[in-house]
Formats: C-alpha cells, structure tokens, sequence
C-alpha cells in the first residue's frame, strides 16, 4: 500500500504554523516514476535527520518494487514498458543496470564527466525493439591531479570544481550482463540528449562551432549504429534541445531558440516547441502563438501531438499541441505549477504539482478528464497562507503582476506588520504558483511577503522576458517599487517604515542594486549575489551571459562603461541598508568574489553588514543544516533590523 504517514499526520495534527526545520523539510513528493504500462506507479519523498543533517528519500508504490528506486539515476523504460535501465553510483565509480522490469542485471561501469553541459537532456535510451541501450558517459578515468594547473579552455569550469575535461560520447550496449559498451561518437566533442529513432540510428544533440565554449549552439544529429556515420538534420544559429523522435519515427519534435547570442544559462529568449521531419527538411514551430517558454516534450502515443509544459502568468502546466491543424490547449486550468509529468500508453498522465497553499503532491489525470485524482497522501495540515495575486501598471503602463502573502498573527504587540520583499533570480525566472515554503515560514514569523514579476520575468511573453535586456536594474527596479507602492497603499496594516528585501542570484543582484537606490529598506539578506558585472564576466561560470544581455563582449563600444554604470557596487557610496550576505564557497555560477566585494565596501563605509561563507555550497544551498542556518538567519536579521528585538 502507498505510506500513510503523510495522512495520519494530517488527520492527527490540528492546524499549526511551520517552524524553520518544517520549512526545510516539508512532507512532499519529490519524485516519481511510472512505466508506461502503468505496471509500475511510484513516488518519492524526502525527510530529513536533523542530528546528522542529512537527507533521505524513500520511495512509496502499491506494489512491491522490484528493484531500489532510490538507487536508479535517470531511470528509463523501454517503449512498452516491460523493461528498465538506469544508472547507479557506488563510491566514485558509475554502472548501467538493465533488464525486464523483474529481473534487472548490472551491465557495464561508466564514467562521467564533471563539465556543466547546458540543457543536457535524456542519458539513457531504448533500441525500439529493446534489444540494445543507448547512452551517455566516457570510458576515459579521471585525470591526475595537476599542479599547477594549466587553463587552455574557456569553459574550464563546473558548477562547484574545475573541469576534468572529459567529453560525453554515445556508446551502445546489448541489454544482457557483462555486455561491452561501443562508442559511437568521437572522444572530442560532447553528444547528448539522446533519442532512439529509427532500428538503426540514434537522434542526438552536438555543438558543431570550431570553439563550442565560445559559441553556445546545438544542432540535431543521428548516428548509424552500424556503420557510425553521422547526419546532420539541423542547421541553425540558434539553439535546438531536448530531441525527442515520435513513436512511429517520422517526426522530431525539441525546443529551441533562434538567436544566434545566446547563454548556456538564464536565456532572455522563450524557447518553443519545433518539429522537423525525421528525414531531415523544413522545420516548424508549433506553438508560435502560444508566445510562452516551454519544456519538457513527450509525443502522443499516436504521434498526432506533443506535449509540454509553458510558463504562463505564473503557472506552469502541461499543454498539448497538434502536429497537423497545431491547435494548441492547455490539459489543466489552475493556479499551480506542474513539475515533471509523463504520459502513458493509454493517454493517463502522471505529475507532480503543487499550489500556494499544497505542496508537491502526486497526481493522475484519466483520458477524457479535467480534473486530476491527488495518488499520494494529503499533505499534514499547517496554517498556510493564500496569497493575494494581482497586476498593477508600472511606470510605462507595462503590466506587473504580483503575488502579496499577508502576515498570520504573532505575539508582537505592533498594530502594523513588516513586509520582505523577495526578489527572484534569473533575470528570467519567474515567481509563480508553487508552494513557497520560505514565503510561508515568513508570514507564520508575522512578516508580509512581496514576490512581484518584474520585466526580465518568463511567463509573459517574449516582449516582456527581454525588458531588461542592456537594462538591469533600470525597468525591473522601477516595477517592483511600483508593485510596493502599490501594496503600501492597498494593504493599510502592512507598516512601510519596517521594509526588509531578499533575493538569490539575479535576485541578489536587484538585492544588492535597490540599497544602492533607495534607503527606504531597513535591511537587506542577498544570496549568492552580483555586484561587479566587470568582474562578474571574467570570473562566472557563463560569462557569455554578459555578451546575451549587454550588447556583446564588454571591450566592445562602451559596454565596458554600461557594466560598471550597472553594477551595484558603482553606487554603493549611496547605500545605508544593513546588508547580510549568503554565498557558497564553491559558487563557479556567481563567484564568491562578488559578495565579498560588496560587503567589503558596506564594512568601509560603516554600514552594517555580515558575510556567511557556506563550505562545500555552490550556487544554491542543499545541505539540510546549511539551509537551516540560511533561512533561520535570515529571519533573524530581518528580526533585528526591522523590529529591535528577537519575536
């Protein structure tokens, strides 16, 4: 039977409000796994030892599982679902494992490279007969440690390390144990996202430029199983992504972009879904008018339509698209947000998703039906808060919308509140429908939440993602203090003398920027923040975004002078905020550097400021007690400078 222990502690518990460790870890579904038969339905959750700080998840079905889920990366089915393959990681070593569902066998070890590879797409993919295995590793070992270490590469970085230098290729194995893997590609380009498409081919993604770090640009290609020769099928300045073959092997569908300056991360521009024939020809654009970021593609078992999911006014549900007349229907009508979704043989689909007031829940949506069945437990039962959402016209009359939580009653004896205004990172995020445990964990500490979606944001369209382009901290700035005004103004219990501003990454950009605009902020937490975008663009990880953003390379024209004239860290003699900094050591995305630059000048003018390094961090927090620490300490210093005593 599924785990219980979500609902009992629902049906036992009355209503309470979330303590830090209760935001960190909230009981919900962080995974799932469905064979297309339906032969197997699972999803996993995750919990928490606050003793060691670690995490674990386990996983729930009606039926025995018969193999670890726990264990399986990137799990894949064959195309009738009898079978299964995935990846497991033993110490510093990588296996493939394969077989009937029933009896699953380890067929070869693999390695994997460190680099960060964008929008890198399925590993693993079934022979349509499935007889063989298709998927992405390297055979080479890891290579000595260098000392010193010579950099010749532009990308020479990863996530969190320096890296190994190793390239994804495709090899090929039969699906019985102690099979020999086949490499299909060449060792000196990285292959990707990969699609069985015809008996004999296999559909996958490549960077063709002469520097493929200089220039981000993928085009689909297929290779020969047999014979290893390789066809281009796409020929394109922009970007193609995630290939995906059509059950009867004539279409391909992907997404893309079209510009030819693009970013291997926080892409201004929307991508939409395409299909090509698979023969190669004329591609086409299903969704064009649609005007919206989609992903996640999965064809129709009749190959008649793809679906997707869009961002849309802060909602992320799955669409479907015809191939033939490309009407184009959203499958859901709700404020929420779909995570991930698979599709079944018999037109069943399975996601997770989860709305302001419900966390991530498992759910089935019948052929035929509107409205999907929740699979797993009903969340435990908090006092939660359903945000106000509404859209103001900013200065230029663009349309701003934003999501305003009010505080729950606290023991303060104040007859006004606090409110933080939280910024989002990106540019080209977008705060949306999704249960916000950090919003909820504010407003049950007594505080007000502000989460607006300034230009730049994703779910309005192309026009609106690229307001902020050459311009950050121009328009968007302007929009989210015209969302504030807007709430001072519509909410009389919210006191705008105790105002408190957050945000991560890009989000700790305008962190940084708005206490360098305004001192109408009483404290400040940025996380993993920019400050210098001259010194941002020789030390990240993507430097090619400055080029996507700021009118190409920064010693082109003055953009060395509209940098400097947007980084925070030009203005920061107007600053007096109290500013607490929140960064990972291990941040390649946006270097430490940055917050210290910051932080240095806020300590030299006097202004008080704190910086938190967190070991081992790259990007984004994960470790359980350093997200504890995170969040804890950040209501306190909003605590502290908002209010002059501890609530």
């Amino acid at each position: 039977m599924f785990c219980s222990f979500l609902a009992a502690q629902a049906a036992d518990q009355p209503p309470r409000k979330l303590t830090a460790e209760e935001a960190i870890s909230f009981p919900s579904v962080t995974g799932m796994a469905v064979s297309p038969n339906e032969a197997i339905i699972a999803y996993s959750t995750a919990s928490v030892n606050w003793q060691t700080g670690t995490s674990t998840t386990e996983w729930h079905s009606k039926l025995q599982l018969p193999f670890p889920l726990k264990d399986a990366g990137n799990l894949t089915w064959s195309a009738d679902g009898q079978k299964a393959a995935f990846f497991t990681k033993e110490k510093d070593k990588t296996y493939l494992h394969a077989g009937p569902v029933s009896q699953i066998h380890r067929i070869c070890e693999i390695n994997t490279p460190n680099a960060y590879l964008a929008a890198a797409g399925n590993r693993i993919a079934w022979s349509p007969d499935g007889e063989r295995i298709a998927f992405t590793g390297t055979q080479d070992s890891a290579p000595p440690a260098n000392d010193p270490l010579v950099i010749t590469r532009i990308q020479y970085k990863t996530r969190t390390s320096i890296s190994d230098n190793r390239r994804l290729r495709i090899f090929l194995v039969r699906a019985s144990p102690s099979s020999t893997p086949q490499p299909l590609t060449p060792a000196g380009s990285d292959a990707h996202s990969i699609s069985w498409g015809s008996a004999n081919e296999i559909v996958y993604l490549s960077n063709p430029e002469r520097d493929p770090d200089a220039v981000h640009n993928y085009d689909i290609f297929a290779v020969n199983i047999f014979s290893g020769a390789t066809r281009q099928i796409t020929r394109t300045a922009g970007v193609e992504m995630t290939p995906t073959v059509s059950p009867d092997g004539n279409w391909i569908a992907y997404t893309a972009t079209t510009r030819p300056i693009t970013t291997i991360d926080s892409v201004a521009e929307d991508n939409h879904v395409w299909v090509i024939p698979y023969a190669g020809g004329a591609a086409r654009e299903l969704n064009k008018p649609l005007d919206r970021r989609c992903s996640r593609l999965r064809w129709t078992k009749d190959s008649k339509a793809v679906l997707y999911l869009a961002a849309d006014r802060g909602r992320m549900l799955p669409y479907i698209t015809e191939i033939a007349g490309l009407a184009t229907r959203p499958l859901l009508n709700k404020d929420a947000a779909v995570a991930a979704f698979e599709i079944t043989l018999d037109g069943s689909l399975y996601f997770l998703m989860s709305s302001p007031v419900t966390p991530s829940s498992f759910y089935r949506l019948s052929p035929g039906k509107t409205e999907p069945e929740m699979i797993s437990p009903p969340p435990p039962s908090f006092t939660l808060v359903q945000p106000d959402t509404w859209t103001i016209s900013s200065f230029d009359a663009t349309k701003v919308e934003a999501w305003f939580y009010p505080p729950l009653p606290n023991s303060s004896t104040s007859a006004k509140s606090p409110l933080i205004l939280t910024i989002h990172g990106g540019p080209h995020g977008m705060h949306s429908y999704a249960f916000n445990t950090s919003a909820q964990y504010y407003t049950a500490r007594g505080y007000a939440v502000l989460a607006v979606n300034p230009r730049g944001s994703s779910g309005y369209g192309q026009q609106f993602a690229d307001g902020c382009i050459n311009n950050w901290g121009g328009g968007d700035y302007k929009d989210l203090m015209a969302a504030l005004d807007f709430a001072l103004k519509k909410y009389p219990q919210i006191d705008a003398t105790r105002l408190g501003v957050t945000g991560s990454s890009y989000g700790g950009f305008m962190t940084n920027w708005v206490i360098t605009q305004t001192g109408r902020f009483r404290a400040a937490v940025s996380v993993a923040s920019l400050s210098n975008l001259v010194s941002f663009y020789s030390t990240s990880l993507y430097q090619d975004l400055v080029h996507a953003e700021f009118n190409g390379f920064p010693w082109d024209r003055d953009n060395f002078q509209t940098l400097w004239k947007w980084s925070p860290l030009a203005h920061v003699v107007k600053a007096k905020t109290p500013t607490l900094f929140l960064h990972g050591e291990r941040d390649n995305d946006v270097h430490i550097t940055q917050a210290e630059e910051m932080f240095t000048a806020l300590r030299y003018r006097g202004i008080a400021s704190t910086l938190v390094r967190y070991p081992r961090e790259g990007h984004g927090i994960t470790e359980p007690l350093h997200r504890l620490d995170a969040l804890q300490r950040t209501l306190d210093w909003m605590d502290r400078h908002l209010s002059g005593t501890a609530q």
